[in-house]
């Protein structure tokens, strides 16, 4: 596979200097000097060569397989030295629950240096250890170009800080990285639960008579397990203390160990001039997804092929970063939802022991159901029987009940906008928008947002359920839906707030109408942007009572028109959400305040809408859990809403985030918003709703058979494929009770035959050169 290169002429980077020597600073001087011999490569190092932390490096097979095709020596050097694996163990009270078919490689840290400067020596590079480099800048002017392989606390990084903008961000546990003689035989999570709180140790082997043991925990467990006033030797006793049933007499070892908070690195661009950063100066990802090494040793191959294939230093920097950007950017967003996992470690220890061991599998995203499935079925179908799901069953076609309703299934297409309303009244784009979606097999389908008045709209395309016309048209719908599919329909109704009165989301979302607009209210006398959206007008308590009453108006049509559900909107900014939010509340009287206060009017109208909705018909509540904006609402702000509205009522929250204000900066990503309904779910034990970038089948039964959700929305997976769940039962090969096909359909439910695709090339392939 791939490609044996030559040495073409004229290669950029003739003179290259190299500062810090671990493996991903040694790798990229050995890869750079076996393609081009004529290269001038050194290498700084402030310690000695043998002078390093940690005790075992976990590399994948991917990064392995890179490693082979571009050296072959150094990959055949590894393979003598590799401890191998395939089983992961998770031990909580008492219980072991192993996981097989994984597939790790680890290698002491202190032999991967000692071969890579091996191969360095050999192939010329000049090492100088014991001496800090000079400066970047003043190197810059001798070489062609400067490679910042200088760790987390990079000094090049620093100096050049105007230029590189990094962003560095400490986390909320500590940890300590040791040793042990006991010889791991699968990579083991230790859960204890001890009187200061939840300690974890992460134990793999990385030789045949040794083993890494990370031990971590939350800081204020740290602080009151007297931790933070030990020295080294005092942490390891107390470390060997807490795991001694797991070690049996064996001892931990340290290496100038200390405990420390993670932080992760990030940079605005990762070069300047001929400087450029990799590694750990460039970027971390959290130590619970065994990422660091792998990572570096990735960007050397990638920073070697770029400058092979580009003519000058400029132009390979530029698409070394293009390239690994996207890749580390990836990386990094499984690592902060592996690290959050543990450090919300908490409020998962009274999980059933599999389906605990299964969430924890399953953390970072990257490990899910069906990659769970294929590497060890046991395991899987013994979670999923735990769950109460029938053989062959995936999770996602389980039943859910909410007080009245059973959903066949749970998936939910999420509510969406579609500006395509006469005055209010749906028509036929909506019967077919919903009708469609109906027939395409979710468990519930949710409406737009409904507007509970004209004044309520955001643009004058919104629907609304505030006339008889409105009424008779929202029943043509639900009839259609109750008649002609599997499908419960439900009606979300909202006000637009401060966010009203603007135009059509094609032509200008969260713009002014050019005309015709109409007054806004809202909780305060607050526009949406300043200086582009209108000022709205504080309610007065007759305005509220105004506002409560076409709630529960509202909701007796609905009731009308046969909706199996309702959902409270307090969510995205408007106006029962601006009631919430800090950043949108400024109110001194009773509606405004502390939380408490905030949560008044919204609780008002709930509690208003709940008497008139009929009692075996579920109630729901969407809210904004983050604002994504410093002073906004937070992640605990989230958890008391929640339980507020579930003591008045509400039969399962659907946990959104943000829209609340427009500089928001949400940290978007697959699932993003998943942990917020995560956390609301397993510290309050509230059914919920997850929402956020859940786009495939896999994710929806990955998330539920962790216990993170009940439900999953979807909303744009619905627009590209409206018979996204029949298709999804489709490819699972699932044709049971939690699927219904409509039957002039029926002749589509099964896969169709796809072509053959080949998998990618090796990034780098030298073959046998020396």
């Amino acid at each position: 596979m791939g490609r044996a290169l030559t040495v073409p002429p004229g290669r950029p980077a003739a003179r290259i200097a190299v500062i810090g020597a671990g493996p991903g600073g040694l790798y990229a001087a050995a890869l750079l000097k076996r393609l081009d011999p004529q290269r001038e490569i050194t290498v700084w190092e402030r310690n000695p060569p043998d002078d390093t932390f940690g005790f075992g490096v976990v590399l994948s097979d991917e990064t392995l397989g890179g490693i082979e095709h571009a050296d072959p020596v150094v990959y055949r050097a590894l393979q003598t030295e590799f401890t191998r694996w395939d089983a992961i163990d998770v031990a909580h009270r008492g219980t072991v629950v192993r996981s097989g078919g994984h597939g790790f490689a680890a290698v002491s840290r202190r032999r991967l240096l000692a071969l890579l400067q091996d191969r360095c020596r050999d192939l010329g590079v000049a090492l100088r250890f014991g001496l800090p480099a000079p400066d970047a800048a003043e190197l810059a002017q001798r070489h062609d170009l400067v490679i910042a392989a200088d760790g987390v606390g990079s000094p090049t990084r620093t100096a050049h800080a105007h230029a590189l903008a990094p962003q560095l961000t400490t986390h909320r546990c500590r940890y300590i990285w040791l040793a042990t003689d006991l010889v791991l035989d699968a990579f083991r999570f230790e859960i204890a639960e001890t009187p200061a709180g939840v300690i974890q140790a992460h134990g793999y082997p990385y030789r045949p008579d040794a083993s890494t043991f990370i031990v971590e925990m939350r800081e204020e467990v740290w602080r009151r397990a007297g931790l933070d006033l030990l020295d080294e030797q005092g942490s390891i006793a107390a470390c060997e203390k807490v795991f001694a049933e797991l070690l049996r007499g064996h001892r931990l070892h340290g290496n100038r160990s200390h405990w420390t908070a993670f932080t992760t690195v990030t940079n605005a661009i990762w070069h300047t001039g001929r400087i450029v950063l990799l590694g750990d100066a460039a970027h971390t990802a959290h130590f619970s997804i065994g990422s660091g090494t792998k990572l570096a040793m990735e960007d050397a191959l990638a920073l070697a092929a770029c400058l092979e294939e580009h003519d000058t230093v400029e132009a390979a920097l530029t698409a070394y970063e293009d390239e690994r950007r996207p890749v580390v950017e990836s990386t990094q967003r499984a690592a902060d939802a592996s690290r959050e996992w543990f450090e919300e470690l908490a409020q998962y220890t009274d999980q059933p022991m599999r389906q605990f061991a299964f969430n924890l599998l399953t953390r970072s995203r990257r490990v899910t159901h069906d990659n769970l499935r294929l590497r060890d079925p046991a395991f899987t179908a013994a979670v999923e029987a735990d769950f109460g799901a029938d053989d062959g069953t995936p999770p996602m076609f389980t039943p859910f009940t909410l007080r009245g309703l059973t959903l066949h299934n749970r998936v939910v297409v999420s509510p969406m906008d579609m500006y395509s309303a006469t005055d209010g009244t749906p028509g036929d784009f909506h019967l077919v928008h919903l009708g469609t979606r109906a027939l395409g097999g979710a468990g519930l389908v949710m409406t737009e947002m409904v507007c509970v008045s004209p004044q309520g709209r955001i643009t004058p395309g919104c629907a609304g359920l505030y006339t008889d016309e409105h009424e008779a048209a929202w029943r043509r719908i639900v009839d259609f839906a109750h008649a002609q599919s599997g499908a419960a329909i439900g009606l979300q109704i909202g006000h637009s707030g401060r966010k009203g009165s603007t135009r059509l989301m094609w032509e200008g979302i969260d713009e002014p109408l050019p005309d015709g607009n109409w007054p806004l209210v809202a909780a305060s006398p607050l526009p949406y942007r300043s200086g582009v959206n209108q000022v709205p007008h504080e309610l007065d308590e007759d305005g509220l009572a105004r506002i409560r009453e076409e709630f529960t108006e509202a909701a007796r049509r609905g009731a009308r028109a046969g909706f199996d559900l309702l959902e409270l909107h307090c969510a995205h900014g408007y106006l029962l959400s601006g009631f919430l939010s800090p950043l949108t509340n400024r109110r001194t009287d009773r509606y405004g305040g502390d939380l408490a206060g905030r949560l008044r009017f919204p609780l008002d109208v709930f509690d208003a809408v709940r008497s008139v909705w009929p009692q075996e018909r579920p109630m729901t509540v969407r809210i904004s859990a983050t604002d994504w904006v410093d002073g906004g609402t937070t992640a605990a702000d989230a958890v008391a809403v929640a339980r507020a509205f579930a003591e008045h009522g509400a039969d399962a929250i659907d946990v959104s985030t943000g829209q609340v204000v427009p500089d928001d900066r949400p940290a978007f990503g697959r699932s993003y918003q998943a942990p917020y309904a995560d956390r609301i779910r397993n510290l309050t034990g509230i059914p919920v709703i997850a929402v956020g970038a859940i786009s495939s089948w896999d994710d929806v039964n990955s998330l539920i058979l962790a216990g993170r959700a009940d439900l999953c929305a979807l909303a744009r997976p619905h627009l590209y494929d409206p018979n996204w769940t029949l298709h999804a039962a489709a490819e699972q090969g699932y044709a049971g009770p939690g699927i219904s096909w409509p039957l002039p359909y029926q002749a589509g439910s099964r896969r169709p035959p796809t072509g053959r695709t080949d998998g990618p090339k090796p990034r780098l392939t030298l073959g046998e050169m020396t």
